[in-house]
């Protein structure tokens, strides 16, 4: 075993995605019992934190607290039970592990034995990096494809939407309020929304692209 020796505070994050299971406790303790064994078989000081009634589609509020201090180094390790609790998609679990290997802190997936700190466990995250440009690559070619099928049957052709509705409005409202492009990317990225590649950070360029097609009027780039 490989280790390290200097994780002074780790920690454990749960996640289950209905108010009954939330209720119930199902899940939550399974999550419970498996994160703990594990810090306990560590030997590593360790402090839980749960995303209760909490889908996964966006970055929830206390995994992006726990990712938070992580990059700050106010702790050392992050412990799941399991791939699918941390993320949704290839595409965001490939950034936080990208995340954990450039901040340089711990990240343990207990179901496929993931540990960052082994080489077999940086194998494991450039073969999802891998996996998650290979998903942005045939994305890409599925949309070209449809497009494609859809201006042959003479349908007429319109630029994919790229984001919801309610996060159109939002970057739309806060632009005209004065907010920079790179303020409302921050401000997405901290309240733990996804952006339409399926990652937990938004950059300007992807808000200022919204913008102007939600309001071409716009003269100027702006900040």
């Amino acid at each position: 075993m490989n280790d390290r020796k200097h994780v002074t505070r780790a920690l454990a994050y749960l996640r289950v995605s209905t108010e009954e299971q939330a209720a119930s406790g199902n899940g939550l303790d399974a999550q419970r019992s498996t994160v703990l064994a594990e810090a306990e078989r560590r030997g590593w000081p360790v402090e839980v934190v749960a995303d209760e009634g909490a889908s996964g589609k966006n970055v929830n509020a206390n995994l992006r607290q726990c990712l938070d201090q992580l990059e700050a180094g106010r702790a050392d390790a992050l412990i799941v039970a399991k791939m699918d609790r941390l993320a949704r998609s290839v595409l965001h679990a490939a950034d936080i592990m990208n995340a954990a290997r450039t901040q340089g802190w711990d990240l343990i997936i207990c179901d496929l034995g993931v540990d960052l700190s082994t080489p077999q466990g940086k194998a494991m995250a450039n073969m999802l990096a891998t996996f998650a440009e290979l998903e942005r690559d045939m994305i890409s070619i599925r949309t070209r494809e449809g497009m494609a099928a859809a201006k042959a049957k003479g349908k007429k052709i319109g630029a994919p939407r790229l984001a919801s509705s309610a996060v159109v409005d939002r970057i739309c409202n806060e632009r005209d309020q004065g907010s920079s492009f790179g303020a409302i990317a921050r401000a997405l990225t901290s309240d733990g929304v996804l952006s339409p590649e399926g990652r937990p950070t938004w950059q300007p360029s992807t808000v200022r692209r919204i913008y102007k097609r939600a309001a071409p009027a716009e003269v100027g780039g702006g900040a």
